[in-house]
């Protein structure tokens, strides 16, 4: 499923044209920028459309283009990111060379200047890709994230560095540069990460860490709700802008649930065991304390006796409530009936 495509540049690419238009070195440098600019993004357009070609069809996979997120003062620029129902990250890095590229015995990326006729050095983009992951790792840590038996299903992360199909790629051998693919290479690539699994390993994860295609799509949604696309009309690096206040808490997307089918009017359910709206010492029987999660999942910390009681929900037969964090409040869902009312509220 496609969730977000590549945000529309015209506005800055047009005033980095007027810029380039002028004189003097301000013009040079808007011209060089300017043809960087456009060739990153038809590295990304060639790209995107090889991903969509095969994924953005699949309901089994969510497919996010252009995504930059600020986290915690640090920022992530990734250019694709495919999520499927195990809750693999593929974070993919586009670059474009018209000339071609080489990767030393070192690992230092060259690529080729055809006005000075040789290499010329450059940013490492595993390395630079390794960076927006440990961002989107923090990221994961802090979103509404999937569980199984009350546990936080760790999500598993790759990067790979997409060329274009027509570049030439010169590659030691004593450096591994298998993450350095052709773009239209990347579906096999992933079938071959698969492949190459032990199948202990596979078995585990189709068992216990596979989701449902709604759980992937929200989580999609809650990263694409941290999107903070540049709005000026040039790269960071180059013109730094000065520290922002921390901006606010992104409105919070919610999941959506089939309405369930109607029972026969012959059929009633019992009803649900009444439980209060706040989180109780099962010792003391006080309200004061804090939730906290653990080995064992969500757990209600007593200021009064200092005990420790674990949360559990009833609902109508079959149905599972959950508890659902958002920043110090806690709120009681069950998805089958559709509710949702806040539990606990956390100190400051």
């Amino acid at each position: 499923m496609l969730i977000k495509t590549k945000d529309d540049q015209s506005a800055q690419l047009k005033a980095l044209e007027l810029r380039a238009a002028g004189s003097g070195p301000a013009a040079k440098q808007a011209t060089a920028e300017l043809r960087i600019r456009k060739a990153g993004i038809k590295g990304e357009m060639e790209s995107a459309y090889l991903i969509d070609f095969h994924f953005a069809g699949s309901p089994n996979w969510a497919v996010i283009h252009d995504l930059r997120i600020e986290h915690r003062g640090r920022t992530a620029q990734i250019d694709h990111l495919l999520i499927n129902r195990w809750l693999d990250l593929y974070v993919l890095e586009s670059k474009h060379f018209n000339a071609g590229l080489k990767i030393n015995d070192g690992g230092e990326f060259l690529r080729w200047d055809n006005y000075r006729k040789t290499y010329t050095g450059m940013a490492s983009p595993l390395e630079q890709n390794e960076r927006h992951i440990d961002v989107l790792r923090d990221v994961a840590g802090s979103i509404d994230w999937p569980q199984r038996l009350g546990l936080r299903i760790s999500p598993t992360f790759h990067s790979l560095i997409l060329i274009a199909p027509a570049a030439r790629i010169d590659r030691s051998k004593r450096f591994d540069s298998t993450r350095v693919i052709k773009a239209d290479q990347l579906k096999k690539q992933i079938w071959k990460d698969i492949d190459n699994e032990n199948p202990l390993v596979t078995l585990f994860k189709s068992t216990t860490r596979i989701v449902s295609r709604e759980t992937v799509e929200f989580v999609a949604r809650q990263l694409l709700a941290l999107h903070r696309p540049l709005t000026h009309d040039s790269d960071e690096t180059q013109h730094p802008t000065p520290p922002k206040p921390p901006a606010a808490a992104p409105k919070r997307i919610e999941p959506t649930f089939a309405e369930p089918p109607p029972l026969p009017a012959s059929v009633s359910l019992p009803a649900a065991k009444a439980e209060p709206n706040a989180a109780t010492c099962k010792y003391c029987g006080k309200q004061a304390g804090e939730i906290l999660y653990g080995k064992y999942g969500y757990y209600f910390k007593c200021d009064g006796c200092s005990g420790n009681t674990q949360i559990r929900f009833n609902c109508q037969p079959g149905h599972k409530p959950r508890l659902r964090k958002d920043g110090a409040e806690f709120y009681r869902e069950c998805a089958d009936c559709r509710s949702s009312a806040l539990f606990h509220r956390n100190r400051p």
